[in-house]
């Protein structure tokens, strides 16, 4: 399938995300395979954006990366308030399972670094069940930590494979893959957060309907309380998010008067 021609990015509070749906998500990495180099993918939720808002370190490697996915309905609805648009929410979870179909399907292997020690393994086992022609070069659980950086680096450049999947946690694996991006050796390295236990089934994934109706940080909140110093976060977005369209606003009547 031809990739249709890039979009202007969707900016939301200096992050930059690309106005794709899942399918032109997928279209878009294969044509990082075809590119040749090595091109890092992050997936962006609105804890991210705050993060990035009060680091200029962070967002400069959010924003130079080859793709940027938009995975929090948040950031759905401030691309709306900011007057832009997102197509739909792309989970860094259904990205690893639906682009290991695809790698499936092409005969290129993946590699599952992070997570906790076993996790891993169980991800690769759950993906080879929905795709038994997967063909997994490599998992380890590794660390982000400057010490483990050698080992972790000769493991994925002997294993050699299309696709690195990084469980470090954000902002760790953001800043390790594109801190090592040149010497790697992959074409493909995605950061995935938690998508190791969601696809493993460790932690139990949110409902379809909740998924669709936003709520599935609700459901996590609810099975995992102690996350809820992670959701301060969103009242924060949600406030700089208001505060940056109030700004719109005033230029805009500026340029009119």
């Amino acid at each position: 399938m031809a990739e249709a021609a890039p979009r202007q990015p969707v900016r939301v509070l200096g992050v930059a995300l690309d106005p794709l749906d899942s399918a032109q998500a997928l279209a878009r990495i294969e044509a990082l395979w075809a590119a040749g180099g090595c091109h890092q993918v992050v997936t962006v939720n609105p804890e991210l954006v705050v993060h990035a808002w009060s680091d200029p370190a962070y967002r400069a490697v959010l924003n130079g990366a080859a793709l940027r996915l938009p995975d929090g309905v948040g950031l759905l609805w401030a691309a709306r308030v900011l007057g832009q648009r997102l197509p739909e929410r792309v989970t860094g979870v259904d990205t690893v399972q639906r682009l290991a179909r695809r790698c499936a399907a092409s005969g290129r292997r993946v590699f599952l670094l992070g997570g906790r020690p076993g996790v891993a393994e169980r991800a690769a086992a759950r993906l080879r069940s929905s795709a038994p022609d997967l063909l997994v070069a490599g998992t380890y659980a590794g660390s982000p930590a400057p010490a483990a950086g050698k080992e972790v680096l000769r493991r994925v450049r002997a294993a050699a494979p299309d696709v690195l999947f990084v469980a470090f946690g954000s902002p760790a694996q953001e800043l390790w893959i594109a801190r090592h991006r040149e010497r790697l050796g992959v074409p493909v390295a995605m950061g995935v957060g938690g998508a190791f236990d969601f696809v493993a089934g460790v932690v139990p994934r949110a409902p379809r309907w909740v998924q669709r109706v936003g709520l599935e940080w609700l459901f996590r909140l609810m099975r995992q309380p102690w996350r809820w110093r992670r959701q301060l976060a969103l009242a924060l977005f949600v406030a700089l998010v208001l505060r940056e369209r109030l700004a719109q606003r005033g230029a805009e009547v500026g340029r009119v008067e």
